[in-house]
């Protein structure tokens, strides 16, 4: 590993990526702002004029499929292209892809569905190229046993927070002023930067990191040796990753609803007046981001002075299920609000106090999560298991607009309250797992018990 100028206590490519991944994920968040609001606005305004229930549908296949791709884009990184390759062609694919949702309909002589479709379609693809292999890169900026891994990922996060901060201000206001169409051709100008960072900076900033795909790195160190089988220890880590995904998609079909359900209530149930100013629905996206990059130093300063006392990964998603249900409790009381009256328009800080809690939830799993993939995956899968964490948040989106779209069927109430409780149920369960999760990460979150781990492998490998 090329040695890296350090800013903050960090190689300088972390910022790198924090920067691409900012300007990436203002894309992504700035289209999922508006995506469900276009299409349920009506045809006079230019939207599309959908039923609440498709827009839902729409969304969960969407963000589903936004998900699952990474399992492939990971692989073909993994072993054919490398993590740079990869990102490069993927945002490419991305930023066509919102200037193809921004064609207005009829434009070139091309039915509007058809460009709506092909531009979801690129977005989907690119993504999948995208998404795994920027997260697998930094860890790849550290070393083994490196402590400040941790701490990386957190600033890591923050740079898609700040994008998403950015993403709905900025799409609800141009939205506004200038249509539909301005909002995704803004989503676009921000895959743009994302892609002129990385080409121009990746070079010197990088080094070779991310250019040998993964598993040419693992034959080489082996001497070419054939496909090498999972040691006991390695079999132990990638159980740990799938048993903790199946409570990150319990956790994502529940957060998701951000975009979808409790983005509709928003704009048709929830009182936005400040005085005479009307806030836009699409701000309330950035509510998340917000408290993310305002919370994300708080809760590192808490760990770090938890010091031995600091949870150990499964208790920290344990707690991240604790405050989704809280956050629905919260929308369960916007609901009793309104007590029934569909005219009655209920508090804002009922939403508020949902991404609040939300928010503290997704820091304890999200940027956690993301890290233990680079402390538990073997090399030559690493960008493929963080396909696979990333395929659980897909079928948690695909359940996020299953279950929304049923809201006329089943009632709000009923649906945010049975979020609440399978929530609150599934972090139980979780802490009941902890101790057997931990003892087969073999050492992966303690330098003490690490060396023991790393002992065993040895041995294992030895055998």
């Amino acid at each position: 590993m090329a040695k890296q100028h350090q800013i903050f206590g960090h190689p300088r490519g972390l910022f790198l990526l924090f920067g691409t991944e900012l300007w990436e994920r203002f894309s992504y968040y700035a289209m999922r702002a508006i995506l469900v609001l276009y299409l349920t606005d009506t045809t006079i305004n230019g939207g599309l004029g959908w039923t609440t229930k498709d827009a839902l549908d729409l969304y969960g296949i969407y963000t589903g499929l936004v998900y699952i791709t990474p399992l492939i884009g990971g692989y073909l990184a993994d072993n054919y292209l490398g993590q740079r390759r990869a990102i490069l062609l993927g945002g490419a694919l991305m930023a066509i892809g919102q200037f193809t949702l921004a064609i207005p309909a009829g434009y070139f002589g091309i039915d509007g569905m058809t460009t709506f479709y092909a531009g979801l379609a690129l977005l989907v693809a690119g993504n999948g190229l995208f998404k795994p292999n920027i997260s697998t890169m930094v860890g790849d900026l550290y070393q083994e046993g490196d402590n400040r891994r941790d701490g990386a990922f957190t600033i890591f996060y923050m740079g898609i927070n700040i994008g998403a901060l950015l993403a709905g201000l900025v799409a609800g206001s141009v939205t506004n002023s200038f249509g539909w169409q301005a909002g995704f051709a803004t989503a676009g100008l921000g895959m743009v930067i994302s892609l002129i960072m990385q080409m121009t900076l990746a070079p010197s900033w990088l080094g070779e990191i991310g250019n040998v795909p993964a598993a040419v790195r693992e034959r080489a160190a082996n001497n070419n040796a054939e496909k090498v089988p999972l040691t006991a220890q390695e079999i132990d880590r990638i159980k740990v990753i799938l048993v903790m995904g199946l409570f990150v998609i319990v956790f994502w079909a529940g957060f998701e609803q951000a975009g979808g359900l409790m983005n509709i209530y928003t704009q048709q149930y929830t009182d936005r007046m400040l005085g005479s100013f009307e806030v836009p629905t699409a701000w309330f996206q950035s509510l998340n981001p917000f408290f993310i990059i305002t919370l994300a130093p708080v809760l590192a300063a808490l760990w770090v002075k938890l010091g031995k006392r600091e949870p150990n990964s499964p208790i920290k998603f344990a707690l991240a299920l604790f405050f989704l249900a809280l956050g629905f409790a919260c929308m369960v009381g916007a609901v009793l609000e309104q007590g029934g009256d569909v005219n009655a328009k209920t508090s804002m800080w009922w939403l508020v106090g949902a991404f609040f809690f939300h928010t503290l939830g997704e820091l304890c799993l999200s940027p956690i999560g993301l890290s233990l993939i680079t402390k538990l995956a073997p090399l030559r899968l690493a960008s493929l298991m963080m396909g696979a964490w990333f395929g659980f948040n897909a079928i948690a989106s695909y359940a996020a607009g299953y279950i929304g779209s049923h809201v006329n069927e089943f009632g709000a109430l009923q649906i945010f309250g049975g979020i609440a409780i399978a929530a609150a149920i599934s972090g139980v369960i979780l802490l009941l797992l902890a101790n057997t999760l931990v003892r087969w990460m073999h050492g992966a979150e303690g330098a003490a018990v690490a060396s023991e781990g790393e002992a065993d492998n040895s041995k294992a490998q030895l055998a």
